[in-house]
Formats: structure tokens, sequence, C-alpha cells
């Protein structure tokens, strides 16, 4: 009997031992930085395309240019663009430049945002156990739906007349 339980325990220690190395290899990421010290992330959310560089500093989120606040003076956009830095814990540790184009304002904050949180996680690769579990790097994939001939609009009819 002791013969048929010697290689359950030899199949279950070598998956253990296999398990072992991804683990480590999960937490040995290393980060993203240019020559500067930079991390770099590209955001996207409904047509909006986001180049994100973050850089230690004192917190500035600079959009095309200009101040957030300026950019974005809707505060939710604003609170939106800086929920990545607050869920990390490095809200005012880290300077942002972005460069966005495409779309309406409210898909260019979640293509920051997305941009944001994508390059934490390459700055400090520590960081993407606590962005994932929040959604801030899956990228939203739906887009608006394309116009069909013979209707009004993707999916709206013209109007009906009897006579």
């Amino acid at each position: 009997m002791s013969e048929t339980h010697a290689p359950e325990t030899r199949g279950l220690e070598a998956l253990q031992a296999l398990a072992t190395p991804t683990a480590v290899a999960q937490s040995a990421r290393e980060p993203k930085r240019d020559a500067q010290g930079r991390a770099y992330a590209t955001g996207k959310r409904k047509n909006a395309i986001a180049r994100v560089w973050i850089k230690p500093g004192k917190g500035k989120i600079t959009v095309n240019g200009r101040d957030q606040t300026v950019y974005f003076a809707r505060p939710v956009l604003r609170m939106m663009i800086a929920q990545p830095l607050e869920v990390a814990g490095r809200l005012g540790e880290f300077d942002v430049d972005v460069t966005v184009t495409g779309s309406g304002l409210s898909g260019q904050a979640g293509a920051v945002r997305h941009g944001i949180a994508k390059a934490l996680s390459d700055y400090e690769p520590a960081l993407r156990a606590a962005l994932k579990p929040h959604g801030f790097l899956t990228r939203d994939a739906r887009v608006v739906e394309r116009k069909k001939y013979g209707r009004a609009k993707a999916r709206r009819s013209f109007q009906f007349s009897k006579r």
C-alpha cells in the first residue's frame, strides 16, 4: 500500500516545484523606465488614445500642455484620472505628462486613467496587485456601434408611416 502512495507524493511534489518558479518570476518583474527615469504607457477608451509618461515629482498632472484643472474642468473627470494613484497610495508622488487625442472628454479621461495605471505598474511592478482588482489595467473594449444602411442610426429605424 505504501508503494501506491509514493508516486502520488512525487507527482504532488513535482507540481509544487513547478508552481514555485512562476511565483518567483511574477514577483521579480523588472521596472520599465527610460534614460530620464520615466515610465511610459498607452491608455485607450472608446476612440481616445492617451500617451502617458510618469516620473517622480510633486503630483502635477499635465494634459496636452495644460493643467488638468483647465483641460478636465468637471471634477468627476479629475477624480477619475486620479483613481489609480489613490488606490496605489502614490497620490502627489508622481508628475504625470499626458498627450491625449480622439473621442470626447469622458473617453479621454478613461484613456488617461488606463494609461496612468499601466505606467504605474511598469514603474513599480509591485503595484500591479493593487491596481488589477479595481480593473484599471483592463482596456474597456466598448466602442460605438457602426451605422447600418436602411436605418437612421446603428439600430434605430426610420419612422413608419402607414399613410
